[in-house]
């Protein structure tokens, strides 16, 4: 897609919640002190009364959404994900999850793709952690179009969900008129000979890998998981069937996320190759978003070295 189209999910984030105020009167809206970065000001300059800066007190932040989800509110907390995930879990769990309470968690700046700042900031176990959670729903979006209908999709919803957003700006790679249904993937790329799955950040770059592979003569299916959380068994198991192989695509550790829930699932179900492309069991490193994506093997062109690898592991 063209240049001029490209938006951070993040930037998504802040526009629907202004979006669809109106329409639920319901929904408030929390954050930590980082409204400009979370692009929650727009929010809590159209509805202030809606609004509730919470200070650099995350878990506080959270007990503070519990209650408010009590009393009968939608609400979206907002951070980075390295603070709702992490700093944050403890409350996460017991005050949200365990309960199993209406909050909407909208973690921002995941991944290695927060750049230059540095591994402190680059939460790449956000959805492992959140995947513990009993009852925890785990949205990642792709892009702008796909991001808006999650955040819709989420508010209807009834119960907690994990909402994974990005700093840096990504063309719409999915249709924006397509439906979004909590817990579905999407077929983007039909394939006979290896299934490409990937999530959020990866899924433009498993795109540009299925027409590498093209080269090779080899068809590769891609498969959208933006719901990684409950997974589309169906969908992977029927991958797995039809193409005989998988690779998994995710701006996440490879332990325990997409990679990990994908691999569960086969292994459960119609055992096959499982390769997986993410960040490996290291932290990252300060660096311009463009250049450590590539050096952490974030890629299309490690993606399709993948899928080779996999195709040839086929029995």
């Amino acid at each position: 897609m063209a240049d001029s189209i490209k938006k951070a999910t993040r930037d998504s984030y802040g526009e629907a919640l202004v979006a669809l105020a109106e329409e639920f009167p319901e929904l408030v809206v929390l954050d930590a002190d980082l409204s400009h970065a979370t692009k929650t000001i727009g929010f809590s300059k159209a509805y202030p009364d809606r609004f509730f800066n919470c200070g650099i007190a995350e878990g506080n932040m959270m007990c503070v959404a519990a209650g408010l989800a009590a009393a009968g509110k939608t609400v979206f907390a907002s951070t980075f994900a390295m603070f709702a995930a992490g700093r944050a879990f403890e409350q996460v769990r017991n005050s949200i999850g365990y309960p199993h309470l209406n909050v909407k968690i909208g973690a921002t700046h995941a991944g290695i793709s927060v750049g230059e700042d540095g591994a402190s900031h680059q939460c790449c176990e956000d959805i492992a952690l959140m995947r513990t959670i009993p009852g925890m729903t785990i949205i990642n979006p792709a892009d702008d179009a796909e991001a808006k209908k999650a955040i819709r999709a989420a508010l209807e919803m009834k119960g907690p969900v994990y909402m994974r957003f990005g700093r840096l700006a990504l063309p719409v790679v999915t249709d924006p008129d397509a439906d979004f249904v909590i817990g579905k993937a999407t077929e983007l790329a039909a394939g006979t000979d290896v299934t490409l799955i990937a999530t959020g950040l990866l899924v433009g770059e498993a795109l540009k890998a299925a027409e590498m592979l093209k080269a090779d003569g080899i068809s590769a299916r891609v498969l959208n998981m933006a719901t990684i959380k409950p997974l589309d068994d169906a969908a992977v198991l029927k991958a797995a069937a039809e193409t005989g192989c998988i690779v998994t695509a995710e701006e996440h550790t490879v332990i325990g996320g997409l990679g990990g829930a994908v691999a569960e699932c086969v292994c459960a179900g119609r055992p096959v190759p499982v390769l997986r492309v993410g960040v490996e069991d290291i932290f990252g490193r300060s660096g311009p978003a463009a250049e450590l994506l590539p050096l952490y093997g974030l890629c299309a062109e490690n993606i399709a070295g993948k899928a080779k690898m996999a195709v040839g592991m086929k029995g």
